[in-house]
């Protein structure tokens, strides 16, 4: 296994190394995404349309929804944004850059290397002065395009940057700092079924509404499993056994793309049963509306979809149920709008639940050396742990 390239170090910074977990201040500062998603959902639901939708998904990313529009009485939300975009991207390249310095990159490395920050802030910097030069109907959808090219500058940067004398030091701190972010997804997805829509000062305690809770809350544990029983640990496994720049295209790809699809997947789910509570609450049960459909079933598939595109990048190896699942889910989202919101849900609920059933009986003995040899490393980490402990404490 390559070596990490050699760090500066300080005070401030503190490069990961094997072994390392995540950090109580990575855990802290993970709160943002928290504030990132609940903006998207309540972003979105006020319209759901095409434009408020990849509104969302810029919005999942930058967190304020004012850095599209201005709002009475704030300061200028595109500039504010653009503003902290770019003191927040100055520091972290400056971090980035001041720790490299000492790993042997020429100047010429470290240039290529803030290039993608800096085109991106450029396109930032345009979107915030928009209004100046665009006519004033058209500001939102430029707007949305410059935020989205920043977007996609800072996210291919790892497609076309060298690997060679890169490390993924700790395989196990990248696979624990991005299944948090799961969790976290999936949190705002229970607590926009808590909170409801905004439509109402309260949800009504109905035999609906709480049915539609039940039936939320069986359809997120559902998507948990799918992620966590067997999927995240076979993969960080195979992040572990892989070796050299192999290892960072693998990390890059899933942990980085994939993972992204799989947020947005939560996220659209999470809005989508927002919609299912509000349709569920109203005093008399219709048919889920078109677009409330196309955002819940949408986000599942895309989200079952995701899990299939990690196991053959990881494995090379097709997950054809899980894929199936995906397919169907899709071709159900037209008969979905159909009936009660509850009976599109409950459909939703019995396709995922199904699928966990399959997996959890039709690949037993694979999935058992998962979890010992899951079981086993946490054995020999707790006993090399508890050595250290009775030598040095």
């Amino acid at each position: 296994m390559s070596a990490p390239p050699p760090l500066r170090r300080s005070r401030w910074l503190r490069p990961v190394m094997p072994g390392s977990r995540v950090t109580r201040l990575e855990l802290f500062f993970d709160l943002i995404f928290v504030f990132a998603f609940l903006n998207v959902a309540g972003l979105v639901s006020a319209e759901v349309t095409t434009q408020a939708v990849l509104s969302g998904v810029v919005v999942l990313a930058i967190a304020i929804p004012q850095a599209f529009l201005n709002q009475p009485d704030d300061l200028t939300g595109p500039v504010v944004f653009a503003v902290a975009y770019l003191v927040l991207r100055a520091l972290t390249l400056a971090a980035f850059l001041h720790a490299l310095s000492a790993a042997g990159r020429s100047h010429r490395q470290l240039m290529l290397i803030s290039l993608p920050a800096a085109l991106a802030a450029v396109l930032v910097g345009l979107a915030a002065s928009v209004s100046r030069w665009v006519p004033a109907e058209a500001v939102l959808d430029v707007r949305l395009g410059l935020w989205a090219a920043a977007l996609l500058v800072e996210y291919s940067v790892g497609l076309f940057l060298p690997y060679t004398r890169w490390a993924v030091a700790s395989a196990g701190h990248w696979a624990e700092r991005h299944s948090l972010i799961v969790i976290i997804a999936l949190g705002e997805a229970v607590i926009s079924l808590g909170l409801g829509p905004g439509r109402f000062d309260r949800l009504a305690l109905t035999a609906t509404v709480i049915t539609g809770s039940v039936l939320g809350i069986a359809l997120l544990a559902t998507l948990w499993w799918l992620h966590f029983d067997t999927l995240l640990p076979s993969v960080e496994q195979a992040m572990h056994g892989t070796r050299g720049p192999e290892r960072i295209t693998l990390a890059r790809d899933v942990f980085s793309y994939l993972h992204f699809v799989s947020i947005v997947g939560i996220v659209g789910i999470a809005l989508g049963l927002r919609l299912v509570v509000e349709a569920v609450a109203m005093p008399e049960a219709e048919p889920l509306p078109w677009p409330a459909v196309t955002t819940l079933y949408g986000g599942v598939a895309l989200y079952l979809l995701a899990g299939v595109a990690v196991a053959a990048r990881t494995f090379r190896r097709l997950r054809a149920t899980t894929l199936i699942a995906a397919v169907v889910v899709g071709l159900l989202a037209v008969p979905a709008a159909a009936p009660t919101p509850l009976v599109a849900l409950a459909l939703l609920v019995s396709v995922c639940g199904g699928l966990v059933v399959i997996q959890r009986f039709s690949a037993a003995d694979a999935r058992a050396r998962i979890k010992a040899s899951v079981h086993a490393e946490e054995r020999a980490v707790e006993m090399a742990a508890s050595e250290w402990r009775h030598q040095h404490l």
